[in-house]
């Protein structure tokens, strides 16, 4: 059977905007768009996949000293923390890319990470330290998503509710409160005793390695239904990325498809900061690399792909930083780190937003 336009333009390297036309069965660049492709994209997805599975059982079994069972589970817990932060974070970034028709915006520019430290500044400022450390549990992850939610879902029902509502407003108003809310977390900040700030500042980085057992089971829940979701409207997600009028023109209803993904994008990013803290631009790296490696534009490969790229770029970092430099608590921040060089160098590339 021979491959539709749209499929050839989600197929091509470049934008997926470009004229379909020119990669019709049988054109020139279609032909050699064919040759430059050595793997398809399913076997892209199973080399990663098989490259994830010998980092997990490295990660699992190698260097065990002590217990062994101790050692597993803690182990395990790390990895099925690894793995709600690698699909949160990862596969949003996608989305989120997809809805803006932009390659450098992130979910960040929301204000999830200002909300969440907004959130747990307040905490130590009114209750003080002992109570920050004191409650964590299920109930303040549940509460801290259902807030961070809450104010998402506010947000877009004022900003898409009038006749000029649109995702640019939206993301212009998300970047105003974003720095309204950091700078109110800073001032708040200074105020802490060191003690309280040294409790405080633990919350505000990534921690893969204190997450709680019990906290895993309602976070794997959520992010399997929002993984059905998202993988039955895969296909709607290609007709959005190719825009708004296409979308409309194939019988989407663009601004109710609009809403559920930035909705499902809320309940991924604030679990996932909430469980693990903020990661900036963990899921800007693994995306730009899910494209890359991807070789299309189609979601039904760059989904998995961005999920298990996130999923070793933090098994595997966790193994490295174990077992080879010692500090299997400096993980986030390198990545961090990284990715913001990353992030800069990209877009001084593209020299453009």
């Amino acid at each position: 059977m021979s491959e539709s336009p749209v499929t050839a333009a989600l197929d091509r390297p470049g934008p997926p905007t470009a004229a379909a036309a020119s990669t019709a069965p049988g054109s020139p660049s279609a032909g050699a768009g064919a040759g430059r492709r050595r793997l398809s994209g399913g076997a892209r997805v199973g080399v990663a996949g098989a490259l994830v599975a010998v980092a997990v059982v490295c990660f699992l079994f190698l260097f065990v000293q002590g217990s062994f069972e101790f050692a597993i589970e803690r182990r395990l817990t790390m990895l099925g923390t690894m793995a709600v932060a690698a699909f949160a974070q990862a596969v949003s970034t996608v989305v989120f890319q997809t809805l803006t028709h932009n390659r450098i915006l992130t979910p960040s520019i929301m204000g999830f990470d200002s909300v969440y430290t907004l959130m747990q500044t307040l905490l130590a400022f009114v209750f003080g330290g002992s109570v920050l450390a004191a409650t964590d549990g299920l109930p303040k992850l549940v509460t801290q998503t259902v807030l961070m939610v809450g104010f998402t879902t506010v947000l877009f029902r004022w900003l898409f509710s009038g006749r000029r509502g649109s995702l640019q407003v939206l993301l212009l108003v998300g970047v105003v409160l974003g720095l309204a809310f950091g700078s109110l977390s800073v001032f708040l900040q200074r105020l802490l005793s060191p003690a309280e700030y040294d409790v405080l500042s633990a919350r505000l980085f990534g921690r893969l390695s204190s997450a709680e057992a019990t906290h895993l089971p309602l976070a794997g829940a959520v992010c399997v239904i929002a993984g059905i979701i998202l993988w039955r409207r895969r296909h709607l997600l290609d007709a959005l990325l190719l825009g708004r009028d296409t979308a409309t023109g194939l019988g989407i209803d663009h601004k109710r498809e609009l809403t559920l993904m930035l909705l499902l994008i809320s309940v991924l990013i604030s679990l996932s900061t909430a469980l693990a803290g903020p990661m900036t631009f963990f899921g800007f790296v693994a995306a730009m690399l899910a494209y890359q490696m991807a070789g299309t534009h189609r979601h039904t490969i760059v989904l998995p792909m961005a999920f298990l790229i996130g999923l070793l770029t933090l098994v595997g970092g966790q193994f490295i930083m174990e077992h080879v430099f010692y500090a299997s608590g400096m993980l986030t921040v390198v990545i961090e780190f990284l990715g913001g060089a990353v992030f800069l160098v990209h877009l001084l590339r593209k020299g453009t937003l």
